[in-house]
């Protein structure tokens, strides 16, 4: 392989392109930098996928990978006993094939054989060694340990136990049903790493990686660059029996103002644009949500569900009777044009939340609208609310600054039925410690999946999950409804299951403790060359697919 005969010359480029820097103040710099002079480095650079981190990354450790910037550097390092595909089916990572028992209890994995760790001094004389089912029981276990103190010790907090049988079988015993499991396994958090290296780095782990991925680290200066290397022992293949990632190195630079990342991206000098910002929306699409014409042939577009309802939420247990009422709640749903706010403020990107909560995408989403634009209803919601209170509708909206013009079209649309919004802006932790600690009349937020499943979602609206403790950031409480979301454990065929889910957001939605907004799609643009970069609805970044073509 070309690579192998001029590996020195790979290392020069990847450090040549991210050598370092400060990134507010160099980004002229940068441009300098990355330009390949030298032929050898031009000839190899279809080799390195550069992507710039914006949020930043915090830790390499998968027990840490809670934002999306984690998740991604993780995905390139480390694998799970089962992973998504790119239309949310749960298909064999690490584990061959796995067994549940009739009782949704016990769950039987077997692990595949000949798959190795990255290299580390740790394994002794041989340098790696293979992973069995052992590392697993390790691996998830330490999620819980308080010492590790993961945010995603969550994820295990259904386990009763978890054996290594031998090797290869790997055994799990839940407390209760939970249909989901096998999603929460595909979790960047259920990464398999080896205990080894943790007893002898430590905290260390978090900057100095060892997993199975695709890819294994390289070199981390934090807020500069971030290089990993193509795992020569990887065990995929691809349909054609070709050894997985075709890539030999990915980049990473944290630059985090997006219109310099913007830049970046319009002069080839990363390979991916994530998402769409306001910054730059209207230079690069259209309101209907296509390429503006002049970019057509320079970059791609891919569109495509994501799992992320954007949504106002009400705290139900505010004393105001502002928003106690029912009648101002629902006249704010059907009071404001979500067409015209997805086409002005959105560009297009995302679907119309007429539906419910459970966004498009999720088995469970409901198939009928059940939301609809009724200004003049609204206003008799609002007249007759006036006449039982003689209070006049004024409620505060908090939001973070990024969701300023949404929540300001809000308001010019709410004052038109009567409704007077003030609109309180907050730094994103402040909004989200006040909105868990019920400090919030009314706020503008988003729901994420962290696993495939519905029941995600509707977790939102179970009384024994009130926030702080839990979810929901509503306080919403409905006897019905708890007893329809607790009996949907013990349900294991699917289809009846999404029915019982849409049941469930209908119950939910008929009060009216949040107002869906719309749901979101994923976003991505790529430069020409760049193939078998796919999207999926949990809007994973998986690179050892990835091809580039050179001198595009």
């Amino acid at each position: 392989m070309y690579f192998a005969a001029n590996i020195q010359s790979l290392n020069v480029l990847v450090h040549r392109i991210y050598s370092p820097l400060k990134i507010l103040g160099s980004i002229a710099l940068l441009i300098g930098v990355i330009s390949c002079t030298n032929r050898n480095s031009e000839e190899q650079s279809h080799l390195v996928f550069r992507y710039n981190a914006h949020e930043n990354i915090t830790s390499l450790d998968p027990a840490f990978s809670m934002n999306l910037s984690n998740i991604w550097a993780c995905t390139q390092l480390f694998n799970g006993l089962v992973q998504l595909d790119d239309s949310l089916a749960i298909v064999p990572d690490i584990a061959s094939h796995w067994t549940q028992s009739a009782d949704g209890l016990k769950y039987d994995f077997f692990l595949k054989k000949g798959i190795y760790f990255h290299q580390h001094p740790a394994f002794g004389s041989e340098k790696t060694r293979e992973v069995v089912a052992a590392d697993f029981v390790f691996s998830l276990n330490r999620l819980s340990d308080p010492q590790t103190a993961s945010p995603g010790g969550w994820v295990m907090q259904n386990v009763k136990n978890i054996t290594a049988i031998d090797n290869h079988h790997l055994s799990f015993q839940l407390k209760k049903p939970f249909p989901a499991f096998l999603g929460l396994l595909s979790m960047r958090y259920c990464s398999v790493i080896p205990e080894e290296v943790i007893a002898e780095i430590g905290s260390d782990f978090r900057k100095n990686p060892i997993g199975t991925g695709p890819f294994k680290f390289k070199n981390w200066e934090e807020d500069v660059k971030l290089i990993f290397r193509k795992n020569q022992q990887y065990h995929e293949k691809d349909r054609l029996g070709n050894k997985l990632p075709y890539l030999e190195a990915v980049a990473i630079t944290f630059v985090p103002d997006k219109q310099s990342e913007f830049m970046l991206f319009l002069q080839k000098k990363i390979d991916f644009l994530n998402a769409i910002d306001n910054a730059y929306k209207d230079e690069l699409l259209t309101n209907k949500g296509t390429l503006q014409e002049k970019y057509s042939q320079k970059i791609n577009l891919q569109k495509g569900p994501y799992l992320n309802t954007e949504y106002l939420g009400f705290y139900l247990d505010n004393p105001s009777p502002v928003i106690q009422s029912r009648l101002i709640r629902e006249a704010i749903n059907i009071g404001f044009d979500r067409k015209k706010m997805m086409t002005y403020l959105r560009n297009n990107i995302g679907f119309i939340g007429e539906k419910g909560f459970i966004p498009r995408g999720l088995p469970g989403h409901p198939q009928k609208k059940r939301i609809q634009y009724q200004p003049q209803k609204a206003l008799k919601l609002v007249e007759q609310f006036k006449k039982q209170t003689g209070l006049k509708p004024e409620i505060n909206l908090a939001t973070d600054a990024n969701y300023v013009d949404l929540c300001e079209y809000l308001q010019r649309e709410l004052q038109k039925i009567g409704i007077f919004i003030n609109i309180e802006v907050m730094p994103p932790a402040t909004l989200k410690q006040a909105r868990s600690n019920g400090k919030l009349e009314m706020f503008r937020s988003s729901w994420i999946a962290d696993y495939p499943d519905a029941e995600n979602y509707l977790s939102l609206f179970y009384s024994k999950n009130f926030s702080p403790s839990g979810p929901n950031y509503t306080h919403h409480n409905n006897p019905v409804y708890d007893q329809y979301f607790e009996k949907s454990y013990g349900l294991n065929a699917e289809e009846e299951r999404y029915r019982r889910y849409q049941q469930m957001d209908s119950i939910a939605m008929s009060n009216h403790p949040l107002i869906p907004l719309y749901y979101d799609e994923v976003v991505r643009f790529t430069q020409k060359g760049i193939t078998g970069l796919s999207i999926n609805p949990v809007n994973d970044l998986k690179l050892k697919k990835v091809r580039k073509q050179k001198n595009r």
